[in-house]
């Protein structure tokens, strides 16, 4: 009954007219830059950070963020539909049958089970969240330093192994932001690290700057370069069919609910895992709604199981990441790490004492999926001759528009003008890790993750008197890092297996980033 009251005060503070204003504005935002390609939540979180400074109360800001992120996941379907281009890594799947159910003329009914979907599988997820994150809260409380060390790098290790198409890339791209993460003065002994002599550098790279610079001007720059501007070629919206109800027909509502369902189950424990976000879930939910379907045939000519189940896990994904970054401090994709720096604006760590000391921020914070989840279903079947219209905005307008908003935030954050040349630094560089196909979520997550897993390494040695066996010694630590082990080998498991069976001549279509 505790998590049934703490709940109900969480809507309690929700329904304030000035929360229930983030939260409409949050999911009207998120659905907004989940259309336009290109642009995700991260990008969006990152760029109203500075915005933020100004509240006096984070559960608005918090509640803005999680409608933001909850919309770009609904937005995302419909450029991944109509413009076969998606806005987020995660709209791939649905893109693959969705478009063709676009071109097909079935379009409506594409977008309705992918809206529907998410929100069966969104407001299954958030109940779970309410249910299971307070627990493991209080289970976290028992965690040693060789524990949260462990789970660091457990986190670190999965992103990079899972997020991308290259383990090289990934871990360079790793080791890059752990080493951005040490820039400025040791904690302990006040030794300038990696700071060339420069005062500017010894508090660091503020994280703002460098989420701005990776994520804002960065994409920015890579637009610019590829001469991606031009939009897409649009997929006609069919009319409404006579007895559908809400744009689905009653074969396609038969079609849609085991996959909505069975997509959930995908999501969730995906996202409470280290495994990079909501990529993995979808493609699983998508291999299998393709493996047990009776229509396989129509599965790369679009099989709305092939838009049901993707969505349906991309959304319950969110849920889940929210566990080990409420109960843990633990990011598990480049936006929940944008939503760390986001607590630490108003000094707030996520991990086991958040449910004591900001109780009611975090349960306004869960009432808000729950509400958000409502409003986007309501603005997403009514409104998507609006999306439609955002479609066609011109891209160069657009990006402009991206560039100077991001250069007044990072101005806003310091006023000093040398931190915009450093951010635009950060952005070129990101511009070329892009060009290159390196992944830019384990550079941030290594950045945020890279200080704190070296202070509780040194909590634990201290604890140990040096003794580095203490990583192995407790049980829960060594399971840590075993699976991380395992993590770390799954994207070779396929080449392992096939020399295990000597098929050696087909071992170079297995390998790991095969470019590398």
């Amino acid at each position: 009954m505790n998590v049934l009251n703490d709940l109900l005060g969480g809507f309690g503070t929700v329904f304030s007219p000035e929360n229930l204003l983030f939260a409409a504005l949050g999911v009207i935002l998120g659905t907004l830059v989940g259309v336009l390609p290109g642009i995700g939540p991260a990008v969006t979180i990152a760029l109203l950070l500075p915005v933020t400074y100004q509240f006096s109360d984070p559960a608005g800001a918090f509640i803005l963020f999680a409608g933001i992120y909850y919309g770009a996941m609904y937005g995302g379907s419909t450029t991944s539909i109509l413009l076969n281009t998606p806005g987020e890594s995660a709209s791939v799947a649905t893109a693959m049958e969705g478009h063709q159910m676009a071109k097909r003329g079935r379009a409506r009914s594409a977008l309705a089970t992918a809206a529907i979907g998410s929100f069966i599988a969104g407001t299954i997820s958030t109940l779970l969240l309410t249910f299971v994150a307070r627990p493991l809260g209080d289970l976290a409380t028992t965690f040693k330093a060789t524990d949260y060390a462990a789970l660091m790098i457990l986190s670190l290790v999965s992103v990079t192994a899972l997020v991308g198409r290259s383990m090289v890339r990934g871990l360079l791209a790793l080791l890059l932001g752990i080493t951005i993460g040490l820039i400025g003065l040791d904690p302990l002994s006040g030794q300038a690290r990696l700071t060339f002599d420069q005062p500017l550098l010894f508090d660091g790279i503020d994280e703002i700057m460098l989420i701005i610079g990776l994520f804002a001007i960065g994409e920015t720059l890579h637009v610019m370069v590829r001469g991606r501007t031009r939009p897409g070629v649009l997929a006609p919206l069919d009319p409404p069919r006579k007895g559908d109800f809400l744009w689905l027909s009653r074969e396609d509502w038969k079609r849609s609910w085991g996959p909505w369902l069975r997509g959930a189950g995908f999501g969730f424990p995906f996202g409470v895992l280290p495994a990079g976000g909501a990529e993995l879930p979808t493609f699983l939910s998508y291999s299998y709604e393709k493996k047990r379907s009776k229509g396989k045939n129509e599965f790369g000519k679009g099989a709305i199981e092939g838009v049901a189940g993707p969505e349906a896990a991309n959304n319950a994904s969110f849920s889940g990441v929210l566990v080990p970054l409420l109960t843990l401090g633990l990011p598990t994709s480049a936006t929940a790490a944008v939503l760390i720096a986001a607590f630490q604006i108003f000094n707030l760590q996520p991990g086991p004492q958040l449910f004591e000391e900001q109780s009611d921020l975090v349960w306004a914070l869960i009432a808000s999926l729950y509400i958000g989840n409502v409003m986007l279903l309501m603005l997403n079947l009514p409104l998507i001759r609006l999306w439609v219209k955002v479609l066609q905005v011109p891209r160069p307008v657009l990006y402009a528009g991206i560039l100077v908003f991001a250069t007044l935030g990072v101005y806003s954050v310091s006023g000093n003008p040398t931190d915009i040349l450093i951010a635009f630094g950060i952005g070129i560089i990101g511009l070329f890790l892009r060009l290159y196909d390196f992944p830019i979520a384990p550079v941030i997550l290594g950045a945020i993750l890279g200080p704190n897993l070296e202070n509780q390494i040194r909590r634990a040695l201290i604890a140990s008197d040096g003794d580095w066996s203490t990583f192995v010694t407790r049980p829960l630590s060594a399971g840590i890092l075993a699976v991380a082990v395992l993590a770390f080998l799954l994207p070779y498991l396929p080449r392992i297996v096939a020399i295990a069976k000597g098929e050696r001549s087909d071992v170079a279509k297995f390998t790991v980033g095969a470019d590398d």
